[in-house]
């Protein structure tokens, strides 16, 4: 058996490395909750397709056809995690206990949530609104439950149990606080096809909680992240990345807010809708600016760290689901205030997403195919050290 290991390891073969490892030969490859931030990553770009101004109608064909790759891929990575909990738990079990892995305990969540609204923005062309709404509702439970478990358990072994370093405030801290606002918006998304009366109120107010439950959390890590660049600088590893992600609540808290001051006409009383209408523009022009700043601080940062001879890996993912949230929050924006600058805005930050999709896309295949991604990181590695170091 060794010696076929060998043989195929030689022969770049990661299919049979995927094999053996998965039914539990001795080989060292394994695959962890952070791998569904590839599905986060893809599904996006279906959402962001369908809710682009200007060009959604042209892009319906192409936000299908990516919904459906985000679909197969999340079902592939829920039978395959499956498959390894059940033949060896040591991924999962090991990033539940590790300060800085365990925090992409928030990445299955947010790629059910993201397919969910992709089954209502186009998921229904394919297969008719009965179960695309179907399917969207159960995503939308599992992942409302799960994303509500992460903002709390993960969090609690952070300030319980986790040992950190005074440079260890990174990107990845908002990963598991993010869920509910994804929850919000996909709940209110949810809400015109809610029972009038009592129960419409309720998933409208419950989305609103959430909004505010995910929006307190991250206002508070994106200020520790502040922080720790202004106090020790970045690690130039692949880590850096992760500082995209505070893209995410951002631009999520936008698209939520934008939708729930669309639907909240039909949830709430006339007085109150007007005031989620008010609040969707008066809110989200300010985090817009935010957003501009944090993109330029984070292309800086970047070519730093490519500078500094970054590597590839899953973290290369952080490009995309949070600019995707970019582009649906910025189209809010264009609804509802008709302004041509949220909608090239939004536009311009499409492009991005695509970008970034096609670097990680292309460095997940290449890392797929020599093996390396399935690989559990070295223990010999030891902690990541930032620095400060001017280019």
């Amino acid at each position: 058996m060794n010696d076929e290991l060998k043989n195929v390891n030689a022969k770049g073969l990661w299919w049979k490395r995927f094999f053996y490892s998965a039914t539990g030969a001795n080989y060292d490859y394994e695959i962890g909750p952070n791998w569904f931030a590839s599905v986060m990553g893809t599904g996006i770009i279906a959402n962001a397709s369908a809710s682009l101004p200007l060009f959604s109608n042209h892009l319906n064909t192409i936000a299908l056809a990516v919904w459906c790759l985000a679909c197969s891929m999340l079902i592939g990575l829920v039978l395959a995690s499956v498959f390894f909990l059940f033949r060896r738990t040591n991924a999962w079990v090991r990033h539940f206990r590790d300060p800085m892995m365990a925090q992409f305990y928030g990445a299955p969540p947010m790629a059910m949530l993201t397919v969910a609204g992709g089954a209502l923005l186009v998921g229904h062309q394919l297969m008719g609104w009965s179960l695309a709404l179907n399917i969207a509702w159960t995503l939308w439970f599992i992942g409302t439950i799960t994303g509500f478990f992460s903002a709390v358990i993960i969090p609690y072994r952070l300030f319980t149990v986790f040992k950190v370093r005074p440079d260890s405030a990174f990107g990845g801290w908002l990963m598991p606080v993010v869920p509910p606002m994804v929850s919000a918006t996909i709940g209110a998304m949810l809400v015109p096809y809610t029972p009038v009366g009592v129960p419409r109120q309720t998933l409208f107010y419950l989305c609103f909680s959430q909004f505010g439950l995910s929006l307190m959390a991250a206002f508070i890590i994106i200020a520790m992240i502040w922080s720790r660049l202004a106090h020790h600088g970045t690690s130039g590893t692949s880590r850096v990345p992760t500082l995209w992600i505070v893209l995410g609540p951002l631009g999520q808290s936008m698209t939520a807010a934008g939708i729930m001051g669309t639907v909240a006409a039909g949830a709430v009383p006339a007085e109150i809708a007007f005031g989620f209408q008010l609040f969707a523009v008066l809110y989200s022009v300010p985090i817009f600016g935010f957003v501009l700043l944090w993109t330029c601080l984070a292309i800086l940062l970047t070519l730093l760290a490519q500078h500094r001879n970054m590597k590839f890996a899953l973290t290369y993912w952080a490009f995309t689901f949070p600019v995707g949230t970019c582009v649906t929050g910025t189209a809010q924006l264009a609804q509802h205030t008709s302004l041509p600058l949220f909608t090239w805005a939004s536009i311009l930050f499409y492009f991005g997403l695509l970008a970034a999709w096609a670097v990680a896309a292309f460095g997940t295949t290449k890392g797929m195919i020599t093996g390396h991604l399935f690989r559990p990181p070295s223990a010999a590695a030891g902690p990541i050290v930032s620095v400060k170091e001017p280019w």
